[in-house]
């Protein structure tokens, strides 16, 4: 096995393959993806096209295929959870001062902080397929920061599956295809960015793993701490029974957008994580861990 870790959007990332011959055509089409669609999708970039798009005035812009492919990720995202992972929210991650990268607002605080309001939604997204060109009405502005990574993680993974077993990592999100160089990949699970050795550690072949939360990416603003994870319905940001959630699924897309969901269903976020089939650990405010579907608890407590 041959693997590497590096840093991307300012999050942490890892690529591992089974095969050692496998790894130097692996990282080429990591970053292949990688630079693709930070053109099409940061927002941080001023010369992307979703930083053009959102400066349009409503005004149609003709598309890449990359970008077309991150929007479709995104309306899929927002399907698959009734609305919830919403990409026209960048609106309100605004008001509460995310405008700028966030090692930056990090270090330096919110500069301001204005009264939240709900998204727009995924309708004031035009999208003409046929033309390649997208319009963004009654006011909205589309970030695509979740979604895209896991999307990413997904298209590496499928590509470089072709030649043997294959993890793709980026800011918590796991896509996996086959087996590791002993079997089936171990990937750890962990409710902070501090790496102890004593993570669970699920089994897996395929699909993907993504943790949601929202005690790691925060910062102040208003003389309060916020948080990343906005809710599209009030414009508030998460702040439910749950701090974290880590759902595995068939992608790791899919896997994304319902611990994203997870955060702002509240209490029902067990019920709907088993309807979509997904499996679960939740970790409450308080520290308490709940479990949903067939997740493994082997591994804790190392």
């Amino acid at each position: 096995m041959t693997s590497s870790t590096f840093t991307v959007w300012g999050l942490t990332a890892t690529l591992a393959v089974e095969r050692d011959d496998q790894f130097e055509a692996a990282l080429a089409t990591l970053w292949r993806h990688l630079d693709a669609v930070d053109l099409a999708a940061n927002r941080f970039r001023s010369d992307s096209e979703v930083t053009r798009l959102n400066h349009a005035a409503g005004e149609p812009l003709e598309v890449s295929a990359t970008f077309e492919d991150v929007l479709a990720a995104a309306l899929e995202c927002a399907r698959w959870t009734d609305g919830l992972c919403d990409p026209t929210v960048l609106a309100a991650l605004l008001d509460l001062g995310y405008d700028r990268d966030y090692d930056e607002l990090r270090a330096t605080g919110a500069r301001a902080r204005r009264a939240a309001r709900p998204a727009p939604g995924v309708a004031a997204i035009d999208w003409d397929r046929a033309g390649h060109r997208v319009a963004l009405r009654d006011g909205a502005q589309v970030d695509f920061g979740a979604s895209a990574k896991a999307l990413v993680a997904d298209r590496v993974a499928d590509e470089v599956a072709v030649g043997g077993g294959v993890v793709v990592e980026i800011g918590g999100d796991v896509a996996v295809r086959g087996r590791g160089p002993d079997g089936p990949w171990a990937i750890g699970v962990t409710d902070s960015l501090v790496i102890t050795g004593r993570e669970e550690r699920v089994a897996l072949a395929g699909g993907g793993i993504a943790t949601s939360s929202n005690a790691t990416r925060t910062w102040r603003a208003g003389g309060a701490v916020v948080n990343h994870l906005v809710d599209p319905r009030t414009g508030e940001c998460a702040d439910g029974p749950f701090a974290t959630a880590s759902v595995a699924s068939t992608s790791c897309l899919r896997a994304n957008a319902l611990a994203t969901a997870a955060l702002l269903w509240g209490e029902d976020a067990p019920y709907h994580l088993a309807q979509a089939g997904a499996a679960a650990r939740l970790v409450r405010v308080d520290g308490t861990v709940e479990y949903v579907g067939g997740w493994t608890r082997e591994g804790a407590d190392r």
